[in-house]
Order: C-alpha cells, then sequence, then structure tokens
C-alpha cells in the first residue's frame, strides 16, 4: 500500500489570533490532497481547531508524559483531545537542545500520548558536530530506538528527521542526503521491528523546507511529507503541501 503524502506545519512560538487567522483562512482557501497537520502553540490550539477546516488536523507541540498533576507549565494528551486535537509533537531539536529533554523522558511522552490516543510527530536527528563527525546513523538510530521502544501502534506514528543544522539555518540536506538518512531509517526498523511497519511507517522530512526545495524532496523514494517550521507561516506552505501534485 502507498504510503501517503503527510505535511505538518510547526508554528513554534509564532503568531497571533489576527496573523494566524488570517493563515488559516488561507490554508481553508486552498486545494489540499495530502494529510495535513497545524502544530499551534498551546495557547492557540483551541483557536486553530475551531478555524481551521475539518480537512487539516491540529498537533500540539508538546505535552507531558501523566494525564494531569502538580506540573506548572505543561499540559497532558488528555487535555490536547479534550481541545479537539488529535496529535502531538514529540523530540523536537529545539525541545531536546534549547529545553533539554532527554531521550529518555522522550520515550515517556510518546508512550503516554499514543495511549491516550494522539497520533505522534517523533523528531529525531543529528547536530552539525555529529554529522561532520560521521555519527549521524548512530545517532538517529538510538533516538529511533527510544521511540521504538514506547510504540506498540505505528499507524499513529509519523517518524521525521530533522538534521538539526538545517533548521531555520537556510541550510537544507540535499534530497540525496534526506534520502539517504531515511533509506537507512527505514532498514533500522525492517531489522528491529518489522517489515510491515519499515514498509507503512511515514518519514517525514523538516529542516528548512520551502516552495523552492519541496519538489525535489518529495520526489525522493523514502521521503514521505514534510515537517515544515517557518515556511508554514506563510502562503508558500500551499505549494509545500502540494509538492507531491
Amino acid at each position: 500500500m502507498a504510503r501517503k503524502f503527510f505535511v505538518g506545519g510547526n508554528w513554534k512560538m509564532n503568531g497571533d489570533k489576527k496573523s494566524l487567522g488570517e493563515l488559516i483562512q488561507t490554508l481553508n482557501g486552498g486545494k489540499v490532497d495530502p494529510n495535513v497537520v497545524c502544530g499551534a502553540p498551546s495557547i492557540y490550539l483551541d483557536f486553530a481547531r475551531s478555524k481551521l477546516d475539518a480537512k487539516f488536523g491540529v498537533a500540539a507541540q508538546n505535552c507531558y508524559k501523566v494525564p494531569k498533576g502538580a506540573f506548572t507549565g505543561e499540559i497532558s494528551p488528555a487535555m490536547i483531545k479534550d481541545c479537539g486535537v488529535n496529535w502531538v509533537i514529540l523530540g523536537h531539536s529545539e525541545r531536546r537542545h534549547v529545553f533539554g529533554e532527554s531521550d529518555e523522558l522522550i520515550g515517556q511522552k510518546t508512550a503516554h500520548a499514543l495511549e491516550s490516543g494522539l497520533g505522534v510527530i517523533a523528531c529525531i536527528g543529528e547536530k552539525l558536530d555529529e554529522r561532520e563527525g560521521g555519527i549521524t546513523e548512530k545517532v538517529v538510530f538510538a533516538q529511533t530506538k527510544v521511540i521504538a521502544d514506547n510504540v506498540k501502534d505505528w499507524s499513529k506514528v509519523v517518524l521525521a528527521y530533522e538534521p538539526v543544522w538545517a533548521i531555520g539555518t537556510g541550510k537544507t540536506a540535499s534530497p540525496q542526503q534526506a534520502q539517504e538518512v531515511h533509506e537507512k531509517l527505514r532498514e533500522w526498523l525492517k531489522t528491529n521491528v518489522s517489515e510491515a511497519v519499515a514498509n507503512s511507517v511515514r518519514i517525514i522530512y523538516g529542516g528548512s523546507v520551502t516552495g523552492g526545495t519541496c519538489k525535489e524532496l518529495a520526489s525522493q523514494k523514502d521521503v514521505d511529507g514534510f515537517l515544515v517550521g517557518g515556511a508554514s507561516l506563510k502562503p508558500e506552505f500551499i505549494d509545500i503541501i502540494n509538492a507531491k501534485a
């Protein structure tokens, strides 16, 4: 079965009701075929879900590993679902490297989010010194293993490969670099999870994806979509969504 193209827009800590409202109007007016999920700041999850057409999914950008409790500033999958939102982004490099989240914590969050019925966009990727040191595979396999150890139902998981050196820097991994890692990840899944999961799970690419770079990236055999940062706040997001069209 062909893997359905999947595009996530990660709005990060950007936008207000006015600018996001305008963006949502643009998106609602656009023609889109693939699965598209918009990652809104938690304070705007309700707003985004109520304004976006039903053809779009909405994702939280993070969540905690338990349903409720004395965890000031955190949100739980139960709260996310209560807002009508069905997805969460976990393990983004900014959570790992700016906020110090460990592989172990990301694994625990993944398990709890999936148990709560959310779909998970699970992010992995190496830093520049790791790529230059020749340990890209070692790093992304270790990150993937911790996620895989916490997944029972892979139909609810999208893997996002984001080389950290390409996020927000304007540097994009070449289509060949992206394909190479995606292919190796699929081989890892085949060996360590199952061939069925390796063939069905969507592995999407993130890291300075733009209207200009998206078509060639989308043409790669193992690139099943994108996780888009800055460009997801601009009208060109529609072009990226339709990169495969």
